[in-house]
């Protein structure tokens, strides 16, 4: 297939097919010129659908730190390697450090609220680590002179910031809850409602007003059915991981076990 005809393959929202266009054009004029390119910060999914997109190129996916969620997807001439991205001063992508008053209290949404308040895509910030006197963030290199000059609060909290290497960045441990029960059926909406405490109502609302995602794709259909390993996202409450699906109870019911995030 040629470009329009992958683009065409792959994308499934005129979003889709312009990031795409975007990112074929940057990656290849990079490789026509022999120079390194880079994209904007991509989620999970748009890693997905880039690297079927670009499966005949060398490239790879770089978000600050090994395991990052959101990455930028790379193109490195033959005189580079992906340990340059680890430089300071070549890599595109630079780390910032918030600190604030032990006694004040910050979160991941009042960060990215902030940032966003100030005019910034969504696309130039990478994954948000928020501890407890200090929040760890990355940008791309291009913004990263306006944040530390601007952001001065998120919230009601005030922020003093300075850019850090990204091997000073500290990601706390996420808290996670292992969650054993039952369900009907591999449903996406029963899946959601054990893992969150949801009525079926409720979760079915969640799903109908796209703020469930499956496997990093934004899915509209309570009736969806999931599989072990699945992860399963509510936006505004956490992220779960179907772990475990056991066999059925006496009444009829699916044994599961949930792994949930936040």
């Amino acid at each position: 297939m040629d470009k329009q005809d992958k683009i065409r393959f792959l994308a499934e929202t005129d979003d889709d097919r312009i990031l795409l266009a975007r990112v074929y054009d940057k990656l290849t004029a990079g490789v026509r010129k022999g120079i390194p390119a880079f994209t904007a910060f991509l989620t999970p999914r748009e890693q997905a659908m880039v690297q079927s997109l670009l499966d005949f190129l060398p490239v790879h996916f770089f978000g600050g730190r090994e395991g990052a969620e959101r990455a930028m997807c790379c193109y490195l001439p033959e005189y580079l390697s992906e340990q340059d991205l680890l430089d300071d001063e070549f890599t595109p992508i630079c780390a910032v450090r918030a600190s604030f008053y032990h006694e004040d209290s910050l979160s991941h949404r009042d960060v990215l609220g902030a940032l966003m308040g100030m005019g910034i895509k969504r696309e130039t910030v990478g994954d948000i680590y928020v501890s407890d006197s200090f929040c760890d963030f990355f940008v791309t290199r291009e913004i990263l002179s306006y944040i530390l000059s601007q952001m001065e609060s998120a919230g009601r909290t005030h922020l003093r910031l300075e850019r850090i290497s990204l091997s000073d960045v500290v990601v706390p441990q996420e808290m996670t809850r292992e969650i054993k029960t039952t369900v009907s059926s591999l449903r996406l909406d029963s899946v959601l409602g054990a893992g969150f405490g949801l009525p079926r109502s409720k979760a079915v609302q969640a799903v109908e007003a796209g703020r469930v995602f499956l496997n990093d794709k934004c899915v509209y259909k309570a009736d969806k059915l999931v599989t072990q390993g699945d992860k399963i996202t509510l936006r505004g409450q956490g992220k779960l991981f179907l772990q475990n699906v056991g066999g059925k109870t006496r009444k009829d019911r699916l044994s599961i076990t949930i792994c949930r995030f936040g």
